[in-house]
């Protein structure tokens, strides 16, 4: 009895002391884990820098990045409470003319107002910065996820160095885009925090932060979907095959577990954990607490929120006409099939990038629709085929799933696709080829050496394609000129090298390019803007008069669509007809232009030259008065103080005289402009819209 008794404190010491020497043996690898994981997360963001660090000094992009931001007067206002208010209730006005619903993205602008103003090179490191972001929280919510760390990696560095990203990084119009997936990401890593043990914190943190990701874009309106296919893989909740609940405890697959033994920084002790929450899984999922309904319906306060985004974006695109209903179902349909692959093309061969595709309309060969169809049966086919290799049928329905709602099938526009739309459906692609390929090498015996070394080539190649991309959106000739050359029938290409080259004095060179867009689209109203112009500044006002009345028609049907077309369009409308001595017409049109616009000072300084030419110098006086009240300039305060001093209010005009003193740079300058115009011998467009 004595020895017995005596025998069991040995026991328990023994195993006391194996405990304690394997938590000697772990502790060094814990710590290695940890320090492996943080070099290949200094590893990432010191990558995505040096890349992306020219866009510090790019300029604003010449489409959109005027109506986000440094001609947005809400936004270069600055954070405040009315700026909040109009953010949560605007749905797209005539400046900006934006018909998208995503206050946290014009909350986010507004900030950079209050810090840079109108200085391109701050939004821009602001971009960078939260793509770096992303960057690592990729990473982080992998490596949690799957307990592999190089694998995590080299997902997350193809999604920092992709040259299809790059559109989402140097366009500060994009803002919305990153913004949205921060929140994505993270309510990913917030429902990963939930799966290991479900309550009701984690689970309201997944809620907010998908309603925050909303608020920045709805693109990520996706989410619940996805969070369905993480139950299956990496997170093994659920399993779908005859394997049954015995699947959970291979959340990885065997290509991952064969990596994972040559490069995992994962410490024992980590794995012993991560080994009891598989058989905890597995015993949850033996008692039907995660059969697929159940995951369902603990995910139906998510399917409702992005029903609601749903209702508020399509309600705002309606408001503003910016759902096209010109082109049919059939044509949508087939672009989208066809668009499908063109965006795994790119994923695999990502050149000839454009930051606008034109859509080919119903001009799509049948054959080219019918074998887009057949490549993507074929691949859906054999990751279903191929289902216990989990993360394939994961990251090819990730894929085509995030891309539903941009893929066409609502048609926004009249683009085929966009490189901003791969920023968070490319991550599908990722996971299927970083865990392939260590799948493949396992089963051809592969040294994990030559994977890292395959890995950092392909890092290093993505690295100067992306660089070069980055280079074309320096400039934004070189940029549009870029999508001339490497897409076909691009029109809104065509229109923005010729609106930069007369912006530039290069009026000839400009029209060849607004000719070859009316040929590319002849329903291209803003190209016939474009030569009308190009007509006025040659002193052809009876033609200039025909392009815009040509415009002003094409528009006649998608009013909303177009208001800021239609009130420039009208305003310069105005200035031919005062060009060509027909005063009344031309009133006419200055004020059509404002009851769109009323806030464009220079329209009203045009109606009041004109009101002021047919003798009506009181309301001319109500015209000078709202332009200098609205967009203060020293020819406005002198045209005021002119028409003031015809009608007799003298005292007013010393005043106007006198605060065009004090704002003038050159006042004999701005005199000898206000004479000419009254002399007839201003050029057209030297005051007021053009």
């Amino acid at each position: 009895m004595k020895s017995s008794a005596a025998a069991k404190p040995r026991a328990r010491s023994r195993g006391r002391q194996d405990r304690k020497s394997q938590g000697e043996i772990s502790a060094p690898r814990h710590a290695s884990a940890r320090y492996a994981t943080l070099w290949l997360g200094l590893g990432l963001v010191v990558a995505t820098i040096a890349v992306y660090s020219p866009v510090h000094s790019h300029p604003f992009a010449s489409l959109d990045d005027g109506a986000y931001y440094y001609a947005n007067p809400h936004v270069q206002a600055g954070m405040s409470w009315a700026m909040v208010k109009w953010a949560y209730t605007s749905f797209g006005t005539v400046t900006p003319d934006v018909p998208d619903w995503h206050p946290l993205a014009w909350l986010s602008h507004a900030l950079d107002a209050d810090f840079f103003g109108r200085e391109p090179s701050g939004p821009h490191d602001v971009n960078l910065l939260l793509h770096v972001l992303n960057v690592l929280l990729l990473f982080l919510v992998l490596q949690r996820a799957t307990g592999t760390a190089a694998l995590s990696a080299m997902v997350a560095g193809l999604f920092a160095l992709h040259p299809m990203n790059v559109e989402t990084v140097a366009w500060i119009a994009e803002r919305k885009n990153l913004l949205s997936m921060t929140f994505f990401l993270l309510a990913l890593a917030a429902y990963g925090w939930y799966a290991r043990k479900p309550r009701v914190g984690p689970y309201l943190a997944v809620v907010v932060l998908f309603a925050l990701g909303l608020m920045a874009k709805p693109q990520v309106v996706t989410l619940p979907f996805v969070l369905l296919l993480w139950d299956w893989w990496p997170l093994g909740r659920v399993a779908f095959d005859e394997a049954g609940p015995a699947l959970a405890k291979t959340r990885l697959e065997r290509g991952t577990q064969a990596f994972r033994r040559a490069t995992s920084t994962v410490s024992g002790e980590e794995q012993t954990a991560k080994s009891e929450e598989r058989s905890s899984g597995e015993k949850r999922m033996a008692n039907g607490e995660w059969r697929p309904l159940s995951l369902l319906r603990e995910k139906l306060p998510l399917f409702a929120l992005a029903a609601a985004s749903c209702v508020v974006t399509l309600k705002s695109q309606e408001a503003a006409g910016g759902i096209n209903q010109h082109i049919a179902m059939a044509a949508r349909l087939g672009n989208a099939f066809v668009s499908y692959v063109r965006y795994l093309a790119k994923a695999l061969w990502p050149v000839n990038l454009s930051p606008f595709y034109p859509h080919p309309g119903d001009s799509l060969a049948g054959w080219k629709i019918a074998g887009a169809v057949v490549v993507l049966l074929a691949i859906s086919a054999a990751v279903i085929a191929l289902r216990r290799q989990r993360y394939l049928a994961v990251g090819w329905f990730w894929f085509v799933g995030t891309l539903v709602p941009m893929i066409g099938l609502v048609q926004l526009n009249r683009q085929a696709m966009a490189d901003r739309y791969a920023y968070l459906s490319f991550i599908g692609l990722f996971l299927m080829l970083c865990w392939g390929a260590a799948d493949l090498a396992e089963q051809r015996g592969l040294s994990p050496i030559v994977l890292r070394v395959a890995g950092c080539a392909v890092l290093a190649a993505m690295a100067l394609l992306t660089y070069r991309q980055l280079g074309y959106w320096s400039d934004n000739l070189t940029l549009w000129s870029h999508a001339i050359e490497v897409t076909d029938g691009n029109y809104l290409a065509e229109n923005i090298v010729g609106s930069m080259l007369m912006d530039q004095g290069k009026s000839d060179e400009a029209l060849p390019h607004f000719v070859a867009a009316t040929e590319m689209n002849p329903a291209d109203a803003q190209a016939y803007m474009a030569i009308g112009t190009y007509d006025l500044q040659h002193g052809e006002a009876a033609q200039a008069i025909a392009q815009y009345e040509k415009t002003i028609a094409l528009t006649d049907d998608a009013v909303r669509k177009n208001l800021w077309l239609r009130s420039t369009t009208l305003a310069r409308l105005g200035s031919a007809y005062r060009q060509a001595g027909r005063y009344d017409e031309a009133r006419r049109s200055f004020r059509q232009a404002l009851e769109i616009n009323p806030n464009d000072g220079q329209v009203w300084l045009a109606l009041g030259i004109v009101t002021a030419q047919t003798g009506d110098n009181a309301a001319a006086v109500e015209a000078y008065s709202q332009a200098v009240k609205l967009q203060p300039t020293d020819i406005g305060y002198l045209l005021l103080a002119r028409a003031l001093e015809r009608s007799g209010q003298s005292s007013q005009a010393q005043s106007a005289s006198e605060a065009a003193q004090r704002i003038s740079r050159n006042l004999p300058a701005a005199q000898q402009k206000v004479d000419a115009i009254f002399g007839g011998t201003a050029p057209a467009g030297s005051v007021g819209r053009q």
